[in-house]
């Protein structure tokens, strides 16, 4: 199981509002069952495996040259684990955990 942080910045936009592409990348994140997302202010988080999370990942920095944007910048930041399966849940379930402790 892999998770990743994935922001996509469409430029050349002349409106600085990136809403209409962010909604587009939602509505194929909802399209599709590769891997689970959950949006985020600055960005949506990715968990599946890392095949899976890749190959969205095409799909997903592609979408603002579709809607005609010259340029697209994206951030891919992706963490696999090997040793045991851990979700996007398990990640700040642990960290919860560990802030009731103190």
């Amino acid at each position: 199981m892999a998770t990743a942080d994935l922001t996509v910045i469409g430029l050349g936009r002349s409106d600085p509002s990136a809403g209409e592409y962010i909604a587009e990348i939602q509505r194929r994140l909802a399209a599709q069952d590769k891997v689970g997302y959950q949006l985020q202010a600055m960005g949506t988080s990715l968990e599946g495996s890392t095949e899976d999370i890749l190959a969205v990942v095409a799909e997903l920095h592609r979408v603002p040259f579709e809607m005609g944007l010259p340029r697209v910048y994206s951030v891919l930041k992706l963490d696999e684990r090997r040793d045991k399966e851990q979700s996007l849940d398990d990640k700040v379930r642990s960290v919860e955990e560990r802030l009731k402790k103190e």
